[in-house]
């Protein structure tokens, strides 16, 4: 079975639709489903029978096809949403009821609920597709049901359900032609929800113990709590040493790339300084040519010298000796 729905104690009436809102289906959508009353149907429309065809066709306004849809929408997800989605739209004028079991016989003939029975039918009272939502509806449909509800058709998916000791609990409403099926959603259902929960049961008890639940509400003993909480701090410890090895990554990483980049520099630098020094002071380099010049110019600019030992071959003591007034000339 697929879902089912239901209001919560006291509230449930504080979502009690207007009587004149309960005649046809939502149109707004602002106000949550209808609560079936117990005595079913009580609009004054005439509900003749149809057939799938009349009702594939259309049906005036005021008697819309209402097609009915049961289960127990534990935990209500996308695959509830998306099958009343299908109900809701299998016909151009569809009013789409409900159904909900209630706690006491769904873990009498299916098992144990996450949810309370009035958790679940809240839940369905806000789905956009539903109009009406029935409170403890039966797990075989009945003749009466039916008719108490004006129910024209039943929508669930094909797959023949077996439980309470019938093969299908849908064979009688198939052979009366009053079933339309509906597609199940492939990846999600109720069961598979609570298996992952279950398959990581130990970090859920942590994650709330840390949110602040009691090991009381959690149903975990006391040894298991403090295994927890010596869990949770063991992996605060690795998540802070984790952090500061990331970090001490990234500062020697940052120390080499700075290294590297200096390194690239300094050699950098160092061809650029030899270029130059070379340039400078090698043999064709501009301090040679500068001493050279230099040297023609101080040659150029001082007294011929002559060679040591000599002083006589110097030009004026030459005119010297010459002079007519020299003793040795005499």
């Amino acid at each position: 079975m697929a879902g089912r729905r239901r209001g919560r104690g006291n509230n449930a009436q504080q979502h009690q639709a207007p009587q004149h809102q309960r005649a046809g289906p939502r149109g707004s959508q602002r106000e949550p489903a209808a609560f079936a009353k117990s005595t079913g149907c009580d609009s004054q429309t005439p509900h003749n029978k149809l057939t799938i065809t009349q009702a594939r066709r259309g049906t005036p306004a005021n008697r819309p096809v209402r097609v009915y849809a049961d289960g127990i929408f534990d935990l209500f997800h996308s695959g509830h949403a998306r099958a009343l989605m299908q109900a809701k739209n299998v016909f151009p004028n569809t009013y789409l009821i409900v159904g909900v079991c209630s706690d006491e016989l769904t873990h009498k003939l299916k098992g144990y609920t996450v949810m309370t029975e009035d958790e679940r039918y809240d839940a369905l009272t806000h789905c956009r597709y539903v109009d009406e939502v029935v409170r403890d509806a039966p797990w075989t449909i009945t003749t009466e049901f039916l008719h108490r509800h004006k129910i024209d058709f039943v929508a669930h998916d094909d797959i023949p359900y077996t439980s309470a000791g019938s093969e299908d609990v849908y064979k009688h409403i198939k052979e009366a032609g009053m079933f339309v099926a509906t597609e199940r959603t492939e990846g999600i259902s109720t069961s598979d929800l609570i298996t992952r929960i279950v398959k990581d049961y130990d970090i859920y008890v942590r994650r709330n113990l840390q949110r602040g639940y009691t090991a009381r509400e959690l149903n975990v003993g006391y040894i298991n709590e403090k295994k927890y909480r010596l869990q949770e701090q063991v992996d605060k410890m690795k998540e802070t040493v984790r952090t500061v090895e990331e970090k001490s990554k990234h500062f020697v990483y940052r120390v080499e790339e700075k290294s590297h980049d200096l390194i690239h520099k300094w050699e950098e630098k160092s061809r650029e300084f030899i270029s130059n020094f070379l340039e400078l002071f090698g043999p064709d380099g501009a301090w040679h040519v500068i001493q050279e010049r230099s040297g023609r110019m101080l040659q150029a600019l001082s007294p011929y010298s002559s060679p040591r030992g000599s002083p006589s071959s110097s030009p004026t003591r030459r005119r010297r000796s010459l002079s007519p007034y020299s003793p040795s000339s005499a």
